[in-house]
């Protein structure tokens, strides 16, 4: 399909604020964790998109009601970043709430999902502020719903990462879903999870003098948390079937395989080594892996609980066995959590990293309850994340394909890449030649 001109496809942007329906107290604050502010130059976007019935003869005042509710319970995401004294930051949970945009398309979903650059274009659906300069007036949470002209509704988040990783952004979204259907929320929420005081915590002597592995030094940003790349960055998703994950796990395996390679470690080791074909320069001997930690997420608290992970290879990746790559991810990943926690400690939360990209990264979202956002019963007939903010290195997310008869992970995976402009038509074309897929 030809696209539309971007000035006319998306239009009639009206904004809005929304906040808890009770007032949350003074002088309440959230502590952001160490690893919470290893994360605060990178963004999650996300879109959901609906058929006409979910939002069929709904005001934006109802819509609205719900949120106040909802906010209730997450009110720390309608807070704005301060400072101590000391220079880190907090957030001051002053009920400010999440940005609320509305907007119009010309074109209907189904249209929409067929171009050939979608993942290009929904930078229209989703906002894309980021916090600062001014900290004070910045909201780390904005919703934009854009209505198409079919009928059919898009749901779009920006969640600053500082917030939490991709499961709480996502524990967040359904839970709106929930308080919208009339239910009571069961999950433990911010107010009762974490601690609201300012945490004075006693220096200790670092364990390691060099920054770990996964992150990258960057900055000093101050008080406007974006970061510049040395090249464009360009994303990308493609469907991979549960045919065609079944096809590809039985290739990297190969035919005497006898044990199976995960889909994740799969999809892994072959992207692995189709960047490191069609990269200039050295190829990527060393990845992050990002998985969830379970223990983390019950009961949707929030923050960055993400199991951190670098894997080193010392063979070249290129000429390698996509099994062997596989196993390495499986059997070597090294956790650097506590090394990342050590590393903004010790600058007492003052310095700015990236992790995204700092070397290609691999994040696991296989488990995510991608399609638990559900209005009027109707659940999105598609849904996406993808992370900005992320470095030169390039970022590959792996997500739930959509729900086959109900059946999460029958409906395969979506893979979405970001990764340098320059890179982009060649890696589309190397997975295309060698693995039948993108």
């Amino acid at each position: 399909m030809v696209v539309p001109k971007e000035e006319s496809i998306v239009y009639g942007t009206r904004l809005s604020s929304v906040g808890p329906g009770t007032v949350t107290g003074q002088d309440v604050t959230h502590e952001p964790s160490n690893m919470d502010l290893a994360m605060k130059l990178h963004y999650l976007r996300a879109v959901y998109y609906f058929r006409s019935p979910a939002f069929q003869d709904i005001t934006i005042m109802k819509i609205k009601e719900p949120m106040f509710t909802w906010l209730d319970h997450f009110y720390v995401s309608c807070g704005r970043f301060r400072r101590w004294e000391s220079g880190r930051p907090y957030i001051k949970c002053n009920d400010c709430g999440v940005r609320l945009i509305e907007s119009h398309c010309s074109i209907t979903i189904d249209e929409w999902l067929e171009m050939k650059d979608v993942s290009l274009q929904e930078k229209l659906l989703v906002p894309n502020q980021v916090i600062g300069p001014e900290m004070a007036f910045s909201p780390t949470v904005l919703i934009q719903l854009t209505w198409f002209k079919c009928g059919g509704v898009s749901v779009a988040l920006s969640w600053a990462h500082v917030l939490g990783d991709v499961f709480s952004a996502v524990d967040f979204m359904n839970a709106w879903g929930q308080v919208a259907a009339g239910h009571q929320l069961s999950v433990r929420t911010l107010n009762s999870a974490q601690s609201h005081t300012k945490i004075e915590k006693s220096p200790s002597p670092p364990i390691h003098s060099q920054d770990p592995l996964s992150v990258k030094r960057v900055g000093p940003v101050g008080d406007h948390w974006t970061t510049t790349n040395n090249c464009k960055m360009e994303p990308f998703s493609f469907h991979v079937t549960a045919t065609q994950l079944s096809h590809l796990q039985s290739k990297v395996c190969g035919r005497n395989g006898d044990d199976r390679i995960p889909p994740f470690e799969s999809l892994c080791a072959i992207i692995w080594q189709c960047v490191a074909k069609v990269r200039d320069g050295p190829e990527p001997k060393i990845v992050t892996i990002s998985k969830n930690n379970p223990p983390n997420h019950k009961n949707g608290i929030f923050g960055n609980g993400q199991v951190i992970s670098v894997v080193k290879a010392n063979f070249y990746i290129v000429e390698a066995d996509p099994k062997e790559l596989a196993e390495l991810i499986i059997n070597q990943a090294v956790d650097e959590g506590s090394r990342i926690d050590e590393a903004v400690e010790r600058d007492q939360g003052l310095s700015d990293f990236i992790m995204y990209g700092a070397n290609l990264t691999f994040v696991d979202l296989e488990h995510v309850n991608l399609y638990g956002l559900e209005f009027k019963g109707q659940k999105p007939i598609h849904a996406n994340y993808t992370i900005d903010g992320v470095g030169d290195g390039g970022v590959v997310l792996v997500l739930p394909g959509p729900e086959d008869g109900g059946k999460v992970g029958k409906g395969g995976r979506i893979v979405t890449l970001m990764l340098p402009e320059n890179e982009m038509m060649e890696m589309k074309s190397e997975l295309k030649r060698e693995w039948s897929i993108a």
